[in-house]
C-alpha cells in the first residue's frame, strides 16, 4: 500500500509537521480516489537538513559505489514498472498501454543511460599546468511536472545521484503516486539515509521554499514557462544554480517534396500523443500555403480515427487531460480559433462523441492559421494542432522561429541534406529531421523561454556537477 500522507525523509516515511492534505482526482471520472498530504516551509527545513547532512558523505563515495546503487534501483525498478503505469494511467489519464510502456519505460531508460554514463565519465582533466576536478553541486531541490511524471525524476535523480548529489523532490501534487512508488524503490535499493527526500506539496508553499532555501545548492525546475520564472526569481538572492525546462510552442516544418502523406500522419499522431501534454508537441505544423487543403484532409483523417476514452477501454488512443484546469483552459483556447478565424478542420469544443464525464478533449486541427493568432503563439497543452501556411522555404523558417519559445523543432524534406540545412536554422535546443525521435544520449533542454538547463546523457549529469581548476595539482 503506497503512503501517501507521509513524506520519505532522511530515510523515512514521516509525518508532515502540520497535517494538510488535498485529493487526487481520476480525470477519467472526474472523482476524488484518495488525499494527498501536503506539505510546508517547515519540512522543507527538516528535507533540506537531512540532505546537508548526507552530503558530507554521499559526496565522496565512490564512482563503484554509485554504480552499484544504479544497478540496485534499476532492477527494483523494473519488478514496479507495472504499478508505475497503473498509477499514472489513473492520476493523468494516459492510456494504459502507453503508461507501462512509455510513462514508465522513460523513467527506466534514463536510469539505464546515466548508468551507462556514469561508468565512463571522467571525473578529472589534465590540463598543461592543472587539473580539472568535476565535483557534486551540492543539495539539488527538484521539482518536477505531472505530464511525464516518471521521464521527469528519473532524468533529474539518477544523474544527481551520480554525480554525488544530495536531493529534495517535489513531485505533481496531480500525480503524487508514481514518485511515491519512485521512493519505496529507492529506499528498498539502500540509498543512503538523506541523500534522496520527497515532499509532496503546493508550489506556492513548498516550491517557493525550496527555490528560496539557502541551504539548497541548485534548483532543476520542469514545468510553464510562468512557473520557471517565479522560481528563478526567488532562487536569484542565494545566488544557486536554476536549470530550467520550460514551455514550447514547437514547429513542424514540412517543405515541398517531403512525403506529404507520412510527414503530416506522424505530425498530427505525435501531436495528438499522450493527449498533448508535452513540452516538445509538434504543435505548429508549417506547410507549404499551396498545399493546405491536402495537408488539412491528411491530418483530419488522422484526426477521425483518433480515439479520446477510457485509458483502461479497448482501442483508446488518447486520454483525458490532467484536470478540469487544464480542461478549461483547452477549451478557451479553441474558441478563440473559432472566433480570430482559423478553419476548424476536426474536433472542436465540447466533450467527444459519447463521453459524458471526464475531462476529455475532442481531437482538434486547425488550417489556415496565421502566424499572429493566439492558438498559433500560446502553449495549448493539450491535442489541438495548427497548421500554418508559408509561401516558401524562407518564409516557413522565418515562422518557425517567430515565438518566444525555443525547446523544439522538426522537419521533413525531400532529402536528409536539405533536411539538415533547415534544420540547423532553428532556433531550438533539440531538432528531428525526417521522423527520427529523440536520443536519450543527446542533450534535451530549449533556447529562449523553454529554459536554459540541458537534461539527458552526459550533459544531464554535468548539470550536477561543479567545475574546479587546481594549480599545481602536478607540480614536483
Amino acid at each position: 500500500m503506497v503512503n501517501r500522507l507521509q513524506f520519505y525523509i532522511d530515510g523515512a516515511w514521516v509525518d508532515p509537521v502540520v497535517k494538510k492534505s488535498t485529493p487526487v482526482v481520476n480525470p477519467a471520472t472526474e472523482e476524488a480516489m484518495y488525499e494527498v498530504a501536503l506539505g510546508s516551509k517547515a519540512d522543507v527545513d527538516k528535507a533540506v537538513a537531512a540532505a546537508r547532512r548526507a552530503f558530507e558523505t554521499f559526496s565522496l563515495t565512490s564512482r563503484e559505489e554509485r554504480v552499484a546503487l544504479l544497478e540496485k534501483i534499476i532492477a527494483i525498478y523494473k519488478g514496479r514498472m507495472k504499478e508505475i503505469g497503473a498509477a499514472v494511467s489513473d492520476e493523468m489519464g494516459a492510456p494504459l498501454p502507453m503508461a507501462e510502456k512509455l510513462q514508465a519505460g522513460a523513467g527506466l531508460g534514463h536510469l539505464m543511460s546515466t548508468l551507462d554514463v556514469l561508468k565512463k565519465y571522467e571525473f578529472e582533466e589534465t590540463l598543461p599546468a592543472s587539473v580539472v576536478v568535476r565535483e557534486p553541486v551540492g543539495v539539488v531541490g527538484m521539482i518536477t511536472p505531472w505530464n511525464w511524471p516518471l521521464n521527469q525524476i528519473a532524468c533529474k535523480v539518477a544523474p544527481a545521484l551520480a554525480a554525488g548529489c544530495t536531493m529534495i523532490l517535489k513531485p505533481s501534487e496531480f500525480t503524487p503516486t508514481s514518485a511515491l512508488i519512485f521512493a519505496e524503490i529507492l529506499h528498498e535499493a539502500g540509498v543512503p539515509k538523506g541523500v534522496f527526500n520527497l515532499i509532496n506539496g503546493l508550489g506556492p508553499e513548498v516550491g517557493a521554499a525550496m527555490s528560496e532555501h539557502p541551504d539548497i545548492d541548485m534548483i532543476s525546475f520542469t514545468g510553464s514557462t510562468r512557473a520557471g520564472i517565479d522560481v528563478a526569481k526567488r532562487a536569484a538572492p542565494t545566488v544557486k544554480r536554476v536549470s530550467q525546462e520550460l514551455g514550447g510552442k514547437s514547429p513542424n516544418v514540412i517543405l515541398e517534396g517531403a512525403d506529404l502523406v507520412k510527414a503530416v500522419t506522424g505530425g498530427v499522431m505525435h501531436m495528438f500523443n499522450n493527449s498533448g501534454q508535452s513540452c516538445n508537441a509538434p504543435s505548429r505544423m508549417i506547410v507549404p500555403a499551396a498545399r493546405m487543403k491536402e495537408v488539412a484532409a491528411i491530418a483530419k483523417g488522422v484526426a477521425d480515427k483518433t480515439k479520446a476514452g477510457d485509458p483502461r477501454g479497448e482501442g483508446t488512443t488518447i486520454g483525458p487531460v490532467v484536470n478540469r484546469g487544464q480542461w478549461e483552459k483547452i477549451q478557451a483556447l479553441i474558441n478563440k480559433g473559432i472566433e480570430e478565424g482559423a478553419t476548424l478542420v476536426a474536433g472542436g469544443p465540447g466533450l467527444p462523441e459519447g463521453v459524458n464525464k471526464g475531462f476529455y478533449v475532442r481531437p482538434t486541427i486547425f488550417a489556415d492559421v496565421k502566424p499572429d493568432m493566439t492558438i498559433s503563439r500560446e502553449e495549448i497543452f493539450g491535442p489541438v494542432l495548427v497548421i500554418i501556411g508559408a509561401q516558401d522555404e524562407s518564409e516557413a523558417v522565418k515562422i518557425a522561429n517567430d515565438t518566444p519559445y525555443g525547446l523544439a523543432g522538426y522537419v521533413s524534406a525531400p532529402t536528409i541534406e536539405k533536411a539538415r540545412e533547415v534544420g540547423c536554422k532553428i532556433r531550438a535546443g533539440n531538432v528531428n529531421l525526417q521522423g527520427v525521435p529523440n536520443d536519450r544520449t543527446a542533450p534535451f533542454g530549449g533556447y529562449k523561454q523553454s529554459g536554459n538547463g540541458r537534461e539527458w546523457g552526459k550533459f544531464g549529469l554535468e548539470e550536477y556537477l561543479e567545475v574546479k581548476a587546481v594549480a599545481g595539482y602536478n607540480a614536483a
